[in-house]
């Protein structure tokens, strides 16, 4: 195994350090040789951001946020989160005009006197760490579970938020709260003029812990959520669900299908299988043959990746297919502007079984011994 390392150390606010872009010579057991490891090493890798030029911003759930230029990594900040089971450092996303205006958006839990809470930020790279934060959302409600933590620009230009209700069911049926929601802001944290309730930055609502998001070519918006692990009853049923503006997915009132018309129905539910969905990503690129127009939703407990086909009108799912279960438990997915699928291991969160260079960002280069 060829590893390319290079390594800088500055004082004690940042560490830059290379874990550095690594190539399979010999593939480890069970891997695809189509698969190439970009990092390891790394604790907990659950969100990536590309920018414009290739940098790939990241975080580490345990807070760090790091960004790997060529082949060296280097760490910008260490950030003071909360760890507290699925909290933490969790969703990272640029600027969409992050050339001129090189904004690096943040979602993370926090404890103050008051309680447990989530929030998102804005900062920028300095010459040595990071700026200053600006909040640009707080107060959102956080707890031991469902954690949300997906930000993401839509094709709009707005900046969307998962929120996961923190544990409390109700929540997500509560207007006033901005647990168990998606949310829609403006870059600045003001509230688009065409959301759809009055001074309210909630999209949707009716939501148990949404980890993904993504717009098809045509710029609809969907999202993964993970479903009911004993809530009245209830197992499994995790979703895939289309999302539209001021519609209620129904939790904790329905779990999976529903023919309720006072809720939306999923796109997809696992029904008695159980995915613990998290990111998610459209394939828009053309180095995938028969991927095109597909959607890759990360699995955790699934252990592997879904390629989820849609029809025309992408308001059906046509197949899903499972790929990459080699690889354990798998958190975020994305297409990067090489037009490389990329995704990182989760088998350091506590639900794994690591292997000794976990975990991992790792991009799928060919197709070659994937199913």
């Amino acid at each position: 195994m060829k590893r390319f390392h290079k390594v800088l150390i500055i004082a004690m606010v940042i560490v830059v350090a290379a874990v550095g872009w690594l190539i399979w010579d010999t593939l480890p057991k069970g891997a695809s040789r189509g698969v190439e490891v970009v990092a390891d090493g790394l604790s907990v890798p659950w969100a990536l951001a590309f920018a414009p030029n290739g940098d790939l911003y990241f975080t580490e759930r345990g807070g760090r946020v790091s960004v790997l230029r060529g082949e060296t990594i280097q760490v910008l900040a260490e950030l003071p989160v909360e760890t507290t089971a699925e909290g933490g450092l969790l969703g990272i996303a640029l600027s969409p005009r992050f050339q001129p205006e090189p904004d690096i958006y943040l979602y993370y839990t926090y404890r103050d006197s008051t309680g447990l809470w989530n929030r998102v930020v804005k900062t920028r790279e300095g010459s040595r760490n990071l700026a200053p934060e600006v909040i640009v959302i707080d107060k959102i409600p956080a707890g031991s579970i469902h954690d949300g933590g997906r930000i993401k620009f839509g094709p709009d230009g707005k900046l969307y938020v998962t929120c996961g209700e923190g544990g409390v069911g109700d929540r997500a049926q509560d207007p006033s709260s901005l647990g168990g929601k998606i949310l829609r802001l403006n870059g600045d944290g003001s509230i688009p003029a065409d959301n759809p309730l009055d001074d309210s930055p909630v999209w949707s609502l009716g939501h148990r812990n949404p980890q993904g998001l993504a717009w098809s070519e045509s710029g609809v918006l969907y999202a993964s959520e993970h479903g009911p692990s004993g809530e009245r009853g209830a197992f499994a049923h995790d979703e895939v669900n289309l999302i539209t503006p001021g519609s209620n997915y129904g939790w904790p009132i329905i779990a999976g299908y529903s023919d309720d018309v006072n809720y939306l129905s999923p796109l997809y539910s696992t029904e008695s299988e159980t995915w613990a969905p998290s990111g998610c990503t459209f394939v828009t690129s053309d180095r995938y043959p028969g991927w095109k127009g597909g959607l890759l939703v990360a699995c955790l407990r699934g252990k592997g990746v879904r390629l989820i086909k849609l029809n025309t009108a992408g308001d059906q799912v046509e197949s899903v297919a499972t790929i990459l279960t080699n690889y354990g438990r798998v958190r975020e997915v994305v297409e990067g502007p090489d037009g490389y699928i990329y995704f990182t291991t989760s088998n350091r969160d506590g639900r794994g079984v690591p292997l000794s260079d976990d975990d991992k960002i790792l991009r799928i280069a060919s197709l070659d011994g994937i199913g």
